[in-house]
């Protein structure tokens, strides 16, 4: 990405469409090309250009038209849950904040920490309380009414169990992102606040007398 930032907001701008996979590598399973048709973040995409697929912040490699590629490494598609995505399968983009955007979500910085799953739905009159799984590595940076990101979009966590926590999902979240789409079982990718992971290294230091 050009210059010295790559901060999302968690904000989807547009529900995109994988057009097409390839193998990147040398070997199998090594790292693949991955190109996506979103006409929003297209629009003044370039080379370098920080992109958010699902959470996962990649670098545009080239873009025309309505479709920008990135290369996905092997580390990502082990880490995250684009590994699972196939020819058609929907995405959630969105670019990279400007400095002088506005913050609607929370500072997010496209770095998945860990996958998880769809654990159940809820229907409300208007809504969804949806639950997923919680890694038990991740636990700990989550808090009932803080910030998590789930495939890249800025949710308020609801409640947190031992294993597993909930969030409402509006009609705008459930019309206009993936998550509205998603069935039990389905992977997701968690990015936890990292202001909380901050927090936890600076108290670390602390204690340590550093």
């Amino acid at each position: 990405m050009r210059g010295w930032t790559r901060v999302f907001t968690g904000i989807v701008e547009e529900l995109g469409e994988v057009t097409g996979i390839e193998q990147a590598g040398d070997f199998a399973g090594d790292a693949v090309r991955l190109t996506v048709r979103g006409p929003v973040v297209t629009a003044d995409a370039a080379h370098g250009d920080s992109i958010a697929v699902n959470g996962v912040c990649l670098t545009v490699t080239a873009a025309s038209g309505e479709t920008f590629s990135a290369d996905v490494m092997k580390e990502t598609l082990d880490r995250s849950s684009l590994g699972a995505l196939t020819a058609g399968s929907r995405v959630n983009l969105e670019r990279a904040a400007k400095v002088s955007d506005r913050l609607g979500g929370h500072i997010v910085q496209g770095h998945v920490d860990a996958k998880a799953e769809v654990v159940e739905r809820t229907s409300g009159s208007r809504w969804e309380t949806v639950r997923f799984s919680l890694p038990a590595g991740l636990a700990r940076y989550v808090v009932e009414k803080g910030s998590i990101t789930v495939d890249g979009v800025s949710l308020t966590v609801a409640s947190v169990g031992a294993d597993s926590f909930t969030v409402g999902l509006i009609p705008t979240t459930l019309d206009l992102t993936t998550l509205g789409a998603k069935g039990i079982g389905a992977p997701v990718n968690l990015e936890a606040d990292v202001i909380a992971k901050y927090v936890e290294s600076l108290m670390t230091h602390v204690q340590a007398g550093a």
